[in-house]
């Protein structure tokens, strides 16, 4: 069969458009694993268009793929995914290499460009591109409603779509059947699913259906909108075991000025009191948040005020990026990108500098405990693993020396995809050092 590899950047929902592709062109081509070097008859690259530095990326590594091209190691180049749609009247003429552009929203067009048809049947079916970990993304709904002034996402993939709950079911069963453990809830905006589909939002209900799927043991919440917040879901967290205590919840910032600017549709007030009854409903709840710094509007008290919130909130995760002005966004046409490059730069190193304070302060409250852990990966002779309050690829690690004595000698590899109780006995900002209590 001729052969078919595809490079994929961006964020897990580009990772699962990846899959869902490879799942319909199967039969059809030798897919060759991404990294791998040899000669292909057909490269696609699956693009990132959201912000300067992943669209960066995402041409360079067209332009890569496209030397390779020219060079007899690559047949036809097909390009996908954000970039190809934002900008998918102006690349063919800049990177006339590349053989097809096709949108993030046409898959089925490129399934048939590959010369497959698409399957409707088995649309929820993938071929994962990673099985030899026990955690899948699982992809709720495609696009969003929200109209935050930075953002590109909906300009890019469309109003918000939810995939029907029997579909996502199906889908959880296939990857539980593969030897998924856990699963991770991705949208633009989880909190908003099932609005269009049911008239109401359901994620709770769909957490409660995924967790009755056989051999799925965690399900992970990511990207979720603050305003309208489902209580609900805080009460699902809290009474069903399978829904880790762990929240990944983009707040942006605090100062109303700023927040009013950045279309929000949420105050400060409303946020504290947001922390005050995740944090009350679901005790020990695990939070990871994002803020951006540098947005038009942003005093410098503004940002006093952010760090003043961070310090209080205590997030036990959080992440950072400066505002960067984005064509066709509301914030590019109505406000002026005032906050120089420098200054955004420093109040992004303040804000990661308390950070990781409170980042190590918290894992050092975890010393001497004991939890369970799901095994990732094993390296070096070390255990690679997570408890539910770590979400791979963006948290630390729990790190657990194999020793076959410990261990009964089961073979290390073996125990990938197996839980076990361990004690945490050291910490630093990121990751913790444990040993094992019990298989």
């Amino acid at each position: 069969m001729p052969t078919l590899q595809v490079i994929t950047l961006g964020c897990s929902k580009n990772t699962v458009d990846t899959e869902h592709l490879l799942y319909q062109v199967r039969n059809a081509y030798d897919i060759v694993p991404e990294g791998e070097s040899r000669p292909v008859d057909v490269q696609l690259v699956n693009t990132c268009g959201f912000i300067g530095d992943a669209k960066e990326e995402s041409i360079q590594a067209i332009l890569a793929s496209a030397a390779r091209k020219k060079a007899g190691e690559v047949g036809r180049l097909l390009v996908f995914g954000c970039l190809s749609q934002r900008y998918r009247r102006e690349l063919p003429g800049l990177i006339p290499e590349v053989d097809g552009w096709f949108g993030a929203r046409d898959l089925d067009p490129l399934v048939r460009a590959l010369g497959c048809e698409p399957d409707p049947a088995s649309a929820y079916r993938r071929v994962r591109t990673d099985g030899i970990h026990p955690y899948a993304y699982l992809k709720i709904s495609e696009g969003c409603d929200r109209r935050c002034s930075y953002c590109a996402i909906p300009l890019i993939r469309g109003n918000h779509r939810s995939v029907p709950m029997e579909t996502l079911v199906a889908e959880a069963e296939a990857l539980a059947a593969s030897g998924v453990r856990e699963l991770i809830v991705i949208a633009q905006d989880t909190t908003y699913y099932g609005l269009d589909l049911y008239g109401k939002r359901c994620l709770a209900e769909l957490l409660r259906r995924l967790s009755a799927v056989e051999g799925i043991e965690w399900i992970r919440i990511h990207y979720s909108y603050p305003a309208d917040f489902p209580e609900d879901v805080l009460d699902e967290m809290a009474e069903n075991p399978k829904v880790c205590r762990y929240m990944d919840i983009p707040l942006q910032h605090i100062a109303d000025g700023v927040l009013k600017r950045m279309r929000r549709n949420v105050d400060g007030a409303w946020t504290r009191e947001l922390i005050r009854r995740m944090r009350g409903k679901v005790p020990g709840v695990v939070l990871r948040t994002t803020m951006i710094v540098g947005h038009p509007g942003e005093t410098p008290y503004a940002f006093r005020q952010l760090l003043q919130f961070v310090e209080e909130a205590r997030f036990e995760r959080l992440g950072a990026f400066p505002y960067s002005e984005e064509e066709g966004t509301y914030g590019a046409g109505h406000f002026e990108d005032s906050v120089t490059p420098r200054t955004k730069k420093m109040r992004l190193s303040r804000l990661m500098e308390l950070q990781r304070g409170i980042s190590l302060a918290y894992n050092l409250s975890r010393v001497g405990t004991e939890v369970r852990v799901l095994v990732d990966d094993f390296v070096d002779g070390i255990l690679v693993c997570r408890s539910e309050f770590e979400s791979p690829e963006v948290d630390g690690e729990i790190l657990v020396k194999y020793d076959p004595d410990r261990f009964d000698g089961i073979e290390p590899y073996s125990l990938v995809g197996s839980f076990l109780q361990v004690k945490v006995v050291s910490a630093d900002e990121y990751d913790l050092t444990a040993e094992l209590v019990e298989l």
